[in-house]
């Protein structure tokens, strides 16, 4: 009987070895990395909160907008409006719209809020509600998430 030589076994080994630092990512890549089904729900929640829908005064007509980062998988659910108001005028509707639909204000790391940022828990995990602007005759107003419970204040 002929034995396997010591170069046969190495070479298998390192076939081996590449089979795994290449598959085992791969396999990750195609069944587990990006958005799925639990983000898609999330931004579901999302796009039914009622402070979305909530303009001030002037503002003209929303451009909506989802999307969900494939690496991070936090998902955005937003609008942007044509409005040249203040910063202050908006901040002061959206936190009057805010509080109406059961969002607090966001907590600063040193105590105190964050202006412009809210949160609420929204298809079972923490969102952050975020005003900015307006800041050349834009408003962004849009609600992000991720099950990860990342903090976003």
């Amino acid at each position: 009987m002929r034995e396997i030589g010591t170069g046969s076994r190495l070479a298998a080994a390192v076939a081996a070895s590449g089979l795994l630092l290449v598959g085992l990512p791969a396999v990750y890549f195609l069944t587990a990395y990006g958005c799925g089904e639990g983000e898609d729900r999330l931004a579901e929640a999302m796009a039914h909160e009622t402070v979305l829908d909530t303009a001030p005064d002037g503002a003209g007509r929303a451009n909506r907008y989802q999307e969900c980062d494939d690496d991070d998988r936090f998902v955005v659910v937003g609008r942007q409006y044509p409005h040249d108001s203040s910063p202050r005028t908006a901040l002061r509707h959206y936190r009057k719209a805010a509080q109406a639909d059961g969002w607090r204000p966001g907590a600063a790391a040193g105590g105190g809020t964050v202006p412009g940022c809210f949160t609420k828990s929204v298809g079972g995990t923490t969102a952050y509600l975020v005003v900015e602007g307006p800041e050349k005759g834009v408003l962004h107003v849009e609600i992000v998430a991720d099950h990860a419970e990342s903090e976003r204040c």
